[in-house]
Parts: C-alpha cells; structure tokens; sequence
C-alpha cells in the first residue's frame, strides 16, 4: 500500500511517500481502507517537533527522540471496513466509518488497523468521506475541553471561543451554540464571515479590539490556539467562571461516544464540517506547507481515493 512516512523531524519535505505492507487485522481489530484523511495544526507539530522547552524534552520521550516511532502520521480517518478480526462484533465489513486514532496515527496511509473498541463509529450519514474525516480532531478536541469546562451543567452560558476560525475554534463555536450559549467568537478578519455562519453572536476581530479588556464577562473561555492565558483574562472571566485552553499539557482524548455524539449533530444539521482545501495523499507535503502557515480556515483535508 502507499503510505507517507516521517523518519525524522523537520519541515514538510521529510515526509515520503512509499510502499509499504499492507496491515492485517488482530482478533479485535478492523482493517479500513482509507478513504480521506486531515492535515491539523496537532499534525504538524508532531512533523516539526514545533514545541520549546520542557515540551519539547516531553514531546521527544512520548514520540521518539530522533523522529516519530510511528512513522506514519495522521490522526483521523474516514474509509470502509476491508475486513474484520476474528472476535470483532461491532463493525461488519462494508460500514463506512470514521475515526480518531490519537498516538496511534497511522492515517496518512492507504489502509491502517484499529481496534473495534477504540475511537471509532460510523461515519454520518450525510458526510463525504472528506467531511467525515475533517471531523474527528477538530470535534473532539472541543467536545473535551467544552465539557471540562462545564457546558453541560446549564444552558444559556456565555462562551467565548479564542481563536475561533480554526479546526477546534469552529467546531467549539458549533458545540457551544448546540448547548444554548451565547457564543463569543474572536478571529482574525478573514474569518469573521465564517464564525458568523457557524452560529457565532458576537464576533471580535483580535487586530482591531482587545477581548480582555471588555466589558462583558464570560463563564466559559476556550483557548482553541494556545496563544492566551487566564491570568491574560481574569477581567473577562465571570466568577467561578472556567478557562481551558489547548496549550497547556492536558490533551484531549478521544472517544466512540464522541464521535456518535458528532455524527447526530453533522446528519441533524446542527454541525458542519469546515473544510478549506482538499489535496491528494501525492500532495501531503504542499498539504502540510500550507497548514504550517497558519491562515487555514477549518481544516484542511486529503482525499486519499483518488
């Protein structure tokens, strides 16, 4: 099969496209044959090693010192059930289905194996494979960090989503606004229509006005970049109000519920699948120049069909 593989760390160019064996799937497991994929900001911090300090020391011991154990990248999936383990019950082949792979990676490829008990369910059924498969990171990251902060506990919250034209920031707006908040959202220019079209009520452009020094309080605020603080937004956090942000050590993890939970909201039309550009699995590394640029809106996908 073709895979892309990441032997060391480094811009976009140390990933090659090679042959690789075909996986075969262990008792538990489902072989998929991927039908697309997505290139996220997580992606490209593996591919780089883009951390400093003590991350960088912590990112080296999880994911190999010299370059990725893991040499095939890639955390979300969207594909068909190829064939299925021995004591596998939960997936027949022929679904189609999508998936969060997380430390697995492994989706950069043409096939891959997971387990049946894993981050995996099936896909919507009104998504191509490219919006199912653009799902995944954006989604549940948020669904995570949202619930953290307590999104569940009362409807009518005020939240405020940083950074909310990316993969996480607008599936955070889209989540918030399903569990009856008042959604902030604060991008860049560029981004202003798209927030407004997720749902967003107030949306604040960061290069024109300075969110923390407003006047209005908010009792959730999600960080979806890992470019602000609390201490940056005490003045706008209401009292035992909540602060998550993707930048610090936690990280999100993932589950088959969650991604049930997502294919109701995207097949009742309560949530869209974002997606900025598509390339091909030839094109992974123009994929991952452009997203190293960091003016995406949404996500970007690749189509690994083709």
């Amino acid at each position: 099969m073709k895979a892309v593989i990441c032997e060391k760390y480094g811009p976009p160019e140390v990933l090659k496209i090679r042959e690789v064996d075909t996986p075969s799937p262990k008792t538990d497991e489902v072989l998929i044959r991927i039908m697309a994929t997505a290139v996220n900001s997580g992606d490209v911090r593996v591919r780089s090693l883009g951390v400093s300090g003590v991350m960088r020391v912590v990112m080296r011991a999880v994911l190999g010192f010299r370059g990725p154990r893991k040499q095939i990248l890639g955390v979300a999936l969207s594909g068909v059930v190829e064939a299925v383990g021995d004591r596998v019950t939960k997936f027949k082949v022929g679904d189609e289905v999508y998936a969060a792979t997380g430390f697995g990676f492994g989706t950069y490829a043409q096939y891959t194996t997971l387990s049946e008990n894993k981050a995996i369910a099936l896909k919507p059924r009104k998504a191509s494979f490219e919006e199912a498969a653009v799902i995944p990171f954006g989604g549940t990251t948020a669904l995570y960090f949202l619930h953290k902060a307590g999104i569940e506990e009362g409807r009518g919250k005020k939240v405020l989503v940083y950074g909310a034209s990316g993969a996480v920031g607008t599936a955070a707006v889209q989540i918030a606004k399903h569990y009856g908040a008042d959604v902030t959202a604060v991008c860049g220019e560029d981004g202003v229509g798209l927030a407004s079209s997720l749902g967003a009520d107030t949306v604040i452009v960061y290069t024109k006005e300075d969110f923390t020094t407003s006047k209005e309080q908010y009792s959730i605020i999600f960080d979806a970049v890992g470019k602000t603080t609390k201490k940056a937004c005490t003045q706008v956090l209401a009292p035992n109000g909540a602060f998550v942000t993707v930048g610090g050590l936690d990280t999100a993890s993932e589950t088959k519920a969650q991604l049930d939970f997502l294919s109701e909201l995207f097949d009742t039309g309560a949530y869209k699948a974002v997606i900025d550009r598509t390339y091909t699995l030839d094109e992974i590394v123009e994929a991952h120049r452009y997203v190293d640029q960091g003016t995406k809106k949404g996500n970007v996908a690749i189509n690994i069909s083709s």
